[in-house]
């Protein structure tokens, strides 16, 4: 199994600015998330992580996660995967969670899900398969993703369901890791911009 799982979820977007949904919409980075993934790159490569060396390092295709990875000093040793895209939010894409309580009064996505999008199943489905080819490897994993797909990792990670990554909170930018205590699944690190100052 491998001693640690690093997340590192993409820098600031204009939607993840303004809170809107941003599933399979492939949008850049903004200059503050630039120079955020910048600083990550800089955290990394110092002590304690000392540039990961051997570290796996995975990205989602998508250009904001590509991006920071890239910024951050690991492109060149990055493989795209798909399973690390971001939830698809179906009809809701776009949208802030104030426009689509207008739609549907209470909604909560960890409980509700979205109209003709990835259904909760098949997120923690997709969760749970990263998460066996994770703890398959023999060494340290890095991965380049986004806020729901990452918090959906962290609950499954712990054997719990979907919904407890509701009571996640993930930053732009944001280094978390996950790793073991006393034989079982532990998060060592959440939601960490600590290098964003």
């Amino acid at each position: 199994m491998a001693a640690r799982i690093l997340l590192a979820r993409h820098g600031q977007t204009e939607w993840s600015l303004s809170g809107r949904h941003t599933g399979r919409t492939d949008i850049p980075l903004l200059a503050e998330g630039r120079a955020g993934a910048k600083l990550l790159g800089e955290r990394l490569h110092r002590a304690p992580w000392d540039g990961l060396p051997g570290v796996e390092v995975r990205t989602s295709p998508l250009r904001r996660a590509k991006e920071t990875c890239e910024l951050a000093g690991f492109g060149d040793r990055a493989e795209e995967w798909d399973a690390l895209m971001e939830v698809d939010y179906g009809a809701y894409e776009g949208l802030t969670p104030a426009q689509i309580k207008e739609r549907q009064p209470g909604w909560l996505l960890w409980r509700d899900g979205v109209p003709e999008g990835e259904t909760l199943a098949e997120v923690a489905a997709r969760a749970d398969h990263v998460i066996e080819r994770v703890r398959a490897a023999d060494r340290d994993v890095l991965l380049f993703a986004h806020g729901h797909i990452l918090r959906s990792l962290g609950a499954r990670w712990l054997g719990l369901d979907l919904s407890f990554a509701a009571r996640i909170r993930l930053d732009p930018t944001s280094l978390s890791v996950l790793g073991w205590a006393y034989g079982e699944p532990a998060i060592e690190r959440w939601n960490d911009t600590g290098h964003l100052g």
